[in-house]
């Protein structure tokens, strides 16, 4: 099979996009979808991203990790809202569908703002938090972020007795001076820690503002600066926005 590809990145979490509006590439192939994600025998990359057809919004983005399962990727997410760009398929807005509902975004230079869905709900584990920002995330408040044996801890918390069946999204956070975190992530379905995470980046400043910081709110992760800004009523936050860079790195074809 000769598949073409486009290579996009944002703040360090790669993705390997096709576009799929012709229905071509098999969804049902897991093992396809790994071998591009393998970064010795395939293109290599976090996850792969299909762009498809939709009959009311712009397109519908599919997202997979590299152990075939599905999640919605918030750095995934701006990746592919460039990449339609690129193809034609919108302007500087859209509405687009993915895994958990319909987002919009809007492009700004080379910087998207993505509208994440409400967060009505949270869970204190210990000095912990459990937050839905369309993937399960565990957030643990550190004192040097640095520090962490991500891949370890993560792993450990991943695969604990309450999240081992369904698996959890693990982020490290240490809070820093003028509003800002430094963040580091273990994702599920990659199994390792990733440069980047956007709906770790947001759960992390969702639980910031739930000790009391104000939107908007800097996050720095390994591959670089994203910000989240959002409305607080109580518990409850709207209008999230997920706010950074994305850009095509290369293009080409593999023969798998």
């Amino acid at each position: 099979m000769v598949i073409q590809f486009h290579k996009y990145q944002g703040t360090g979490n790669d993705f390997v996009m096709i576009d799929n509006r012709d229905l071509k590439f098999d969804k049902s192939d897991l093992l396809l979808i790994g071998r591009l994600c393998d970064r010795r025998f395939g293109v290599g990359a976090d996850g792969v991203i299909l762009i498809e057809n939709h009959p009311e919004l712009d397109f519908e983005m599919i997202y997979f990790n590299p152990d075939g399962s599905q999640s919605l990727c918030g750095n995934g997410s701006r990746c592919a809202v460039m990449f339609a760009k690129s193809l034609g398929i919108i302007g500087n807005e859209t509405e687009f569908l993915a895994i958990d509902g319909v987002h919009s975004a809007f492009i700004d230079e080379d910087e998207v703002h993505l509208l994440m869905n409400d967060v009505a709900e949270h869970e204190l584990i210990g000095n912990d938090f459990l937050i839905n920002t369309g993937s399960p995330h565990y957030i643990k408040y550190v004192p040097n972020a640095h520090d962490i044996d991500v891949v370890q801890t993560g792993r450990d918390i991943r695969y604990s007795d309450r999240f081992k069946e369904d698996g959890v999204n693990v982020n490290f956070i240490e809070e820093c001076p003028n509003n800002s975190l430094v963040i580091r992530t273990y994702e599920r379905g990659v199994e390792n820690e990733t440069l980047s995470c956007g709906t770790g980046c947001t759960a992390a400043a969702l639980s910031f503002a739930l000790k009391g910081a104000e939107s908007p709110i800097r996050l720095n992760a390994v591959g670089g600066e994203l910000q989240v800004s959002f409305n607080q009523e109580g518990d409850i936050f709207k209008d999230i926005y997920l706010i950074g860079p994305a850009e095509k790195v290369f293009e080409g074809v593999i023969e798998l």
